[in-house]
């Protein structure tokens, strides 16, 4: 069992909860270095070995975007209409979700499954026995990365958040979509800079991996693209009668009820 130092005097999640994947990880690093990889692919092929696992959600994540895509103009049509009644807005929205089966948060299941493997690896690469093994292989260095296991600097650091922000950004884009709402392509764009302060302070080796996994990302989209392309989003005209078609395929309100008068 490998020790875990504290991250800036204050531990983000106990390392003990997560002691087995720790445990884990470490044990396809070292099988993986075994087999004759330096320990910078290692985390790479890590990286792309977590990914395949979750490939299933993955496809569920993709289709479920595409549907959400796909509803944007009857969503923009039910924002417009009942903008001043966000009540009604909402459970008209809920509605059109149900009605096509589609899950809003099913996009984040994956990002969400991958934050353990991603904090058992933040805890490993600052454990005192992984960096002795990493230090008694003489590979602290990986490409143009000085130390995986210790914080980057200089111009080292810049290279490193700026693939980390360019691949997050173009994975992010791709991932919501040509018909995404405004919303959703502001989350796409902003959560890289929101999570780049927080990133400076993480192991080098951590930044490989967001990095790796926004790459596996970006291959899995083309992959998708080519052999699953999407279908061509409704014209406004489809849109508008089959919204016209929901809209009387509804019963009508029931009249208001007359209060009887007083004697």
């Amino acid at each position: 069992m490998l020790s875990h130092p504290r991250h800036g005097g204050v531990h983000v999640i106990p390392a003990n909860i997560l002691q087995p994947l720790i445990d884990i990880a470490n044990s396809v690093l070292v099988f993986l270095h075994d087999l004759g990889f330096v320990y910078g692919t290692a985390i790479v092929l890590l990286t792309f070995l977590t990914r395949a696992l979750i490939l299933p959600l993955s496809v569920k994540q993709i289709r479920s975007m595409r549907a959400m895509s796909a509803l944007q103009p009857q969503i923009k049509q039910i924002q417009e209409k009942y903008k001043d009644d966000r009540e009604r807005m909402q459970r008209e929205m809920m509605e059109i979700y149900q009605k096509n089966n589609v899950n809003p948060f099913a996009s984040c299941l994956p990002l969400l499954l991958q934050l353990p493997v991603f904090i058992s690896l933040f805890y490993l690469l600052q454990g005192d026995e992984f960096k002795e093994e990493v230090r008694a292989a003489g590979e602290e260095s990986w490409l143009f990365i000085a130390n995986l296991t210790e914080k980057a600097t200089g111009s080292e650091l810049i290279i490193l958040l700026a693939l980390y922000i360019s691949t997050s950004l173009i994975a992010g884009l791709i991932m919501t979509g040509r018909n995404a709402s405004n919303q959703q392509r502001m989350i796409a764009l902003g959560l890289p800079l929101v999570f780049t302060p927080i990133m400076i302070s993480f192991p080098a080796g951590l930044l490989v991996y967001w990095i790796s996994t926004n790459v596996w990302t970006m291959g899995q989209q083309a992959v998708v693209k080519i052999f699953f392309p999407a279908a061509a989003p409704p014209t406004p005209e489809e849109v508008e009668a089959q919204t016209a078609a929901e809209t009387a395929s509804k019963p009508p309100p029931p009249p208001p009820r007359k209060r009887k008068r007083r004697r």
